[in-house]
């Protein structure tokens, strides 16, 4: 009788022997036979219809350290396998076939006994202890009535890739470092950019500003530092914001939001722009008042994005139209159509890669060609998609779809009331701007001499800080972040903790403006976080807001 599944097969199937040069086939049989059999390179294991090893090879023994003595007739596959892992297995499989499967030899035959092609990995664990990652194939094995008579399981070590594994590990950890090394160095690059921009806006909007007024010439040379300078400060702003959304560190904040507002203030925005190339706006009227769900400032951001391109791309005098119209699934679709000289499908394909400005260098427009790419991340980080239709020479429709938001209370964004100059009135009020920055301080002593009803005091630390606000108990304090000493943040938990100027409104000015570092100063207790470089009229708005705040909230004295 044959002993083993393989001889069984053989006897029900004898090989034709068909002479071939002095040889056979059966004999090139035999011999492949005999090669597989002692491969020292697999594991080749045969059992009985119920999982009893029958043939074990001489892979097998390498491997594990077994003999064919030690196992045939006495132990299953199974038996070679971590107990917990083929546990883990049995589990898996009773939930994804719906059927419960014994932990066991069933764990690994299961699959193959219905037919279905099986590769499973899991750790064998050899005679003397020691353990390695295994990948193991499973056939079942028929007779002539296609009864299953046994399995078949071929397996080997899986070193090879596990190290692969192991080094793509590796490799993404170094990846990781370098992301994080990239947007460290972006995000000081900003602040360092920030910190003499902001001086060259600074000064300028003074001058523009100033009495006596600048002369056609001086207004001329003006406009044009502003205008490069804002520039300049939109693409350290775009760099920025592509590190952090690539880094996966941006956050946003999804609420209801209101579109016809954001449409409104996009429209103010995007105005001076349309006028200076003799275009015309077309902006809907809502009958219905849409809300989406999105991250308002960054909802805003993209659609001031879009504007801006359909205003640079157009021809003079021609239109930019924008729409909003309700879509399936409860959605809602904003676009914007120029009628720009349009885009060829080539162009389009390549739009949305970063720096790629699609060959407009010689064109006159300024640009990064990473605009749209952040529109593309914030937009499907909104829980949207972005897309664009052209048509070489009548313009192009960029659109985007947001969800609309669940019916609840709108968040109340208040639009700005100016408050009365604090010279406008007798009082006086006492401002302590802690700030190291020479150049930042001259700015603000410039703004603050015109408005003669504030006395401003300086201090160049922290620690000088805190001492001077709690010393002369200001109205408002003007608190720079990176200081010498002690940060901005600790001075203001100081500030925040004594009695004597708890109650101190204390705003951020500072060169850290990723949205990370304002929502961090907000939650810190900052009255006002405002960046630099500075924009005049907001800072002189926010100064008489706060003061006025201070006015109704003054600090306790003599608790010094």
């Amino acid at each position: 009788m044959p002993n083993t599944p393989l001889e069984s097969l053989e006897a029900a199937h004898p090989p034709r022997q068909i002479p071939i040069g002095g040889s056979t086939l059966h004999g090139r049989a035999s011999a492949l036979e005999s090669a597989i059999l002692s491969s020292a390179s697999f594991s080749i294991i045969a059992t009985d219809a119920q999982g009893i090893i029958q043939l074990f090879n001489l892979g097998s023994e390498r491997m594990l350290g077994y003999t064919t003595d030690e196992v045939v007739d006495k132990f299953r596959p199974s038996d070679f396998h971590d107990a917990d892992e083929v546990i883990a297995r049995a589990a898996l499989l009773s939930k994804e076939l719906d059927t419960l499967i014994s932990p066991g030899f069933q764990a690994l035959a299961f699959k193959a006994s219905r037919g279905i092609e099986d590769i499973y990995e899991l750790t064998y664990i050899c005679k003397d202890g020691s353990r390695f990652p295994a990948i193991v194939s499973i056939t079942a094995l028929l007779d002539d009535y296609r009864e299953i008579i046994g399995y078949l399981l071929i397996g080997t070590h899986n070193s090879v890739r596990q190290r692969v594994e192991t080094e793509l590990h590796g490799a993404v950890e170094i990846a990781d470092r370098a992301n994080q090394a990239k947007s460290e160095f972006l995000s000081n690059m900003s602040h360092e950019l920030r910190t003499p921009l902001g001086a060259i806006l600074g000064f300028a909007q003074l001058l523009e500003s100033g009495t006596p007024a600048p002369n056609v010439s001086q207004r001329k040379s003006l406009d044009q530092i502003l205008k490069a300078g804002w520039y300049l400060l939109d693409l350290i702003n775009e760099i920025l914001d592509l590190s952090l959304i690539e880094s996966g560190k941006l956050t946003l904040s999804l609420e209801p939001t209101s579109l016809s507002e954001v449409i409104e203030e996009s429209r103010a925005l995007i105005e001076p722009q349309a006028r200076q190339r003799n275009l015309t706006l077309h902006f809907p009227e809502l009958l219905v008042s849409f809300c989406v769900e999105a991250d308002r400032t960054r909802l805003k951001q993209v659609l001031v994005n879009l504007l801006s391109n359909a205003v640079k791309y157009n021809q003079i005098g021609g239109q930019v139209h924008v729409t909003c119209v309700p879509r399936a699934h409860n959605r809602v679709r904003i676009s914007v159509a120029d009628t720009g000289a349009g885009l060829s499908a080539d162009q389009i394909g390549q739009l949305f890669q970063p720096f790629n400005r699609l060959d407009q260098e010689g064109h006159g427009n300024n640009g990064t060609g990473i605009g749209l790419v952040v529109c593309k991340r914030l937009v499907e980080l909104m829980g949207g998609v972005i897309a664009v239709s052209s048509v070489v020479g009548s313009g192009s429709v960029f659109s985007f779809d947001l969800p609309v938001a669940i019916p609840r209370a709108l968040p109340v964004h208040p639009r700005h009331v100016a408050a009365d100059p604090v010279g406008a009135r007798s009082e006086s009020a006492t401002l302590l701007y802690v700030e190291d920055n020479p150049a930042n301080l001259m700015l603000v002593e410039d703004l603050i001499s015109r408005r003669p009803g504030i006395r401003l005091l300086s201090a160049r630390d922290g620690n000088e800080g805190v001492e001077l606000a709690l010393s002369a108990l200001p109205d408002l304090i003007l608190m720079d972040i990176n200081l010498p000493g002690i940060s901005g943040l600790a001075a203001l938990r100081l500030l925040q903790g004594h009695p004597a100027t708890a109650r101190i409104p204390v705003i951020a000015l500072s060169a850290n403006a990723s949205a990370r570092d304002i929502s961090r100063g907000i939650d810190a207790g900052f009255y006002r976080y405002l960046t630099k470089p500075i924009r005049v009229d907001e800072f002189l708005a926010t100064l008489d807001t706060a003061l006025s705040h201070a006015r109704r909230h003054p600090a306790t004295p003599g608790l010094t």
